[in-house]
C-alpha cells in the first residue's frame, strides 16, 4: 500500500476518549429535560435510520462558514478532478484492530483514486493531545485530523478558526440520514464557540465506545467465582478473588486518563450518572454531590485493600492491558477499543461486558458513546477531497471493515450480523445495543471544562496515591465547574 503512516514515539494511547463521548442531543431550554438517544443508533444492525432531511445546515444553524474553504460545497467532490493530491491526515489509531482497519480503508481509497497520496501520522492520544494544536495552526497543518470533542479541544480549535465547517457535506453525503442527529450533534460547536453539542458540524467520528468490564474466564473459575450479573456481585467477588491470590481488577494509571474511565463507571453506579450527563454540558449543578465523592472513597479503597496494584500510577495503560492478558488479574475496566488486542492475546478466555447495573436485569449505564472526531482543517490544500475521504472512513462499507477487525463502528453494518453469537465480538455489539436502548450512555467526564482533562486526571493520581481526599477531589471539580460556568455567562453578558 502506497499509504504513509508515521507513528509517535508513546507507545501509550486511549480510545477515543476517550476518548470520546455518548451519544446525546443539544442542550435543551430545560435544565432538567432528558431527551431519549435511544434506539439511536444501530439497533437494528443495518436497518434504516430515522431519516432527517438531507440538507446543509440540519442542525437549522443556517451558517456554513462564510470564507473558510471547503465550507460553502454545494455537490458532492471528486477526488479524481483533484489532480496530484497528498492529504495529510493525523489520527490516534495506533491499535491492533483500529490501525488495522484504518490502513484498509487507506488502502482502497487510493486504489479508488491513484492520483490521491495519504500520507498518515498516527500517534498516541497523549502525543496528539499535546501536539496537534502547534501542528494545525501553522502554516502547513494537516488536511484531516481526530480531534477529541468538548471544550479542551474541539470547541478551542473552533475558537481559534482552526477546523472547517462540515453541514453542508453532511448534506451532500447524506450524514444526516447515515447517522441519527444525537450523533452529530456530539460534534457540534456554536457560532459563537461558546458551547458544543448543537450549532455548526465540524466532525464525524467512525466507532462507538464504551467502558466495560473485562474478565478472564480462567481467573474466575480458579476462584470458584461467576461472571457477575450486578455490580454488589463483581465488588463482594473482590475480596474472595484477594483471598484465593489473585489481582481482583487490573489497573495502570502513569498515562493519567485511565481513572477518568474508571472513576467515571464508579459514579455511575453510585447513582450520578444523570448528574454527570447534565453537568457535562453545563445544565447541572456539578460535581458537589455524594455520588461524586463515593466514587472517590471506592477508588481510594479499592487502593488500600489492594484490589488494584500497588504503585499502578506507576504502570503505564498497555502494560496493565498486557499483564491482564497474561492473566495477571480478574477483571479490567477500560473501553471497548482494547477488545481486539485483548481477544489476540486471549482467545476464548476473554468476557466482555458492560458494568453490571445495581439490579439484576436492570438498565445497564456507563461512560461512552462515539470515538475521536474526524475534522478537515481550515486551511487545508485539498478540503474537497478531505471531505470525500472522511465520508470513505465512516461508509456503511467502512462499518464492516471496522466489524472484521473487532472495532466497534459508531452505527454498525451487515456484518454485525454475522457475529457468531456468544463470542466477545457479540458480547461488545450487544452491549452497546442495550446502552442506546436504555439511554445509558453517559458523556466522558473531561470534556465539562477547557481545563478538565488536566485536573482531573492529575487530581485522581492524587486519590489513587493517597494525597487528595474524596472530599478535596469533590471541591476540586465543583471551583473548576463553577468557574467555567461563571466566565461563560460573564462573557455572553452584552457590553455597555
Amino acid at each position: 500500500m502506497r499509504s504513509e503512516r508515521v507513528r509517535g514515539t508513546s507507545p501509550h494511547s486511549p480510545p477515543a476518549r476517550r476518548r470520546a463521548p455518548a451519544p446525546r442531543s443539544a442542550p435543551a431550554p430545560s435544565r432538567r429535560a432528558r431527551p431519549r438517544r435511544t434506539a439511536l443508533l444501530v439497533l437494528a444492525l443495518g436497518t434504516a435510520l430515522s431519516a432527517s432531511a438531507c440538507v446543509p445546515g440540519t442542525d437549522g444553524s443556517g451558517a456554513a462558514g462564510a470564507g473558510v474553504p471547503g465550507a460553502a460545497a454545494t455537490s458532492k467532490p471528486d477526488p479524481s478532478k483533484a489532480g496530484k493530491a497528498t492529504l495529510t491526515v493525523w489520527d490516534q489509531e495506533v491499535r491492533g484492530g483500529q490501525n488495522e482497519e484504518l490502513e484498509r480503508l487507506n488502502a482502497e481509497f487510493e486504489k479508488k483514486y491513484p492520483n490521491v497520496r495519504i500520507k498518515r501520522v498516527a500517534r498516541s492520544f497523549s502525543d496528539l493531545k499535546t501536539t496537534l494544536k502547534l501542528a494545525i495552526s501553522g502554516n502547513k497543518p494537516p488536511d484531516v485530523i481526530q480531534a477529541n470533542q468538548g471544550y479542551p479541544d474541539m470547541v478551542a480549535f473552533v475558537k481559534a478558526g482552526l477546523l472547517t465547517p462540515l453541514d453542508n457535506y453532511a448534506g451532500i453525503y447524506a450524514w444526516n440520514t447515515r447517522y441519527p442527529s444525537t450523533l452529530l450533534n456530539l460534534n457540534r460547536v456554536s457560532a459563537d464557540a461558546r458551547d458544543f453539542g448543537t450549532g455548526r458540524l465540524y466532525g464525524i467520528s467512525q466507532t462507538g465506545e464504551y467502558i466495560g468490564v473485562y474478565y478472564n474466564k480462567d481467573v474466575l473459575e480458579k476462584a470458584s467465582v461467576e461472571p457477575p450479573e450486578t455490580w454488589g456481585e463483581l465488588t463482594d467477588a473482590l475480596p474472595r478473588l484477594k483471598d484465593e491470590g489473585e489481582l481482583p481488577v487490573q489497573f495502570g494509571n502513569l498515562d493519567k486518563y485511565p481513572a477518568i474511565h474508571t472513576f467515571g463507571v464508579l459514579q455511575n453506579q453510585a447513582g450520578g450518572a444523570e448528574e454527570t450527563r447534565e453537568s457535562v454540558f453545563g445544565r447541572g449543578d456539578g460535581f458537589d454531590n455524594e455520588p461524586t465523592k463515593e466514587a472517590a472513597r471506592t477508588l481510594a479503597d479499592w487502593r488500600k485493600q489492594g484490589y488494584i496494584p500497588k504503585g499502578a500510577n506507576g504502570t503505564g495503560y498497555d502494560d496493565a492491558a498486557k499483564k491482564f492478558a497474561d492473566g495477571k488479574g480478574a477483571f479490567l475496566i477500560t473501553g471497548t477499543w482494547q477488545l481486539p488486542d485483548l481477544k489476540k492475546s486471549m482467545g476464548d478466555k476473554l468476557g466482555f461486558m458492560p458494568p453490571p447495573p445495581v439490579e439484576k436485569d436492570a438498565e445497564p449505564v456507563t461512560t461512552g458513546g462515539q470515538g475521536l472526531a474526524w475534522s478537515v482543517t481550515s486551511k487545508s490544500r485539498h478540503p474537497e477531497v478531505a471531505a470525500a475521504y472522511l465520508d470513505f472512513i465512516t461508509s456503511r462499507h467502512a462499518a464492516d471493515v471496522m466489524t472484521e477487525e473487532g472495532v466497534l463502528p459508531a452505527v454498525p453494518g451487515k456484518a454485525a450480523r454475522d457475529i457468531p453469537e456468544g463470542s466477545v465480538d457479540a458480547q461488545m455489539v450487544k452491549g452497546w445495543e442495550q446502552l442506546n436502548a436504555a439511554d445509558g450512555l453517559v458523556p466522558y467526564l473531561d470534556y465539562t471544562t477547557p481545563d478538565f482533562y488536566d485536573s482531573l486526571s492529575a487530581d485522581l493520581q492524587g486519590v489513587i496515591d493517597g494525597s487528595l481526599t474524596p472530599g478535596e477531589l469533590s471541591s476540586k471539580m465543583q471551583r473548576s465547574y463553577s468557574g467555567f460556568q461563571e466566565k461563560k455567562r460573564s462573557e455572553g453578558k452584552p457590553e455597555r
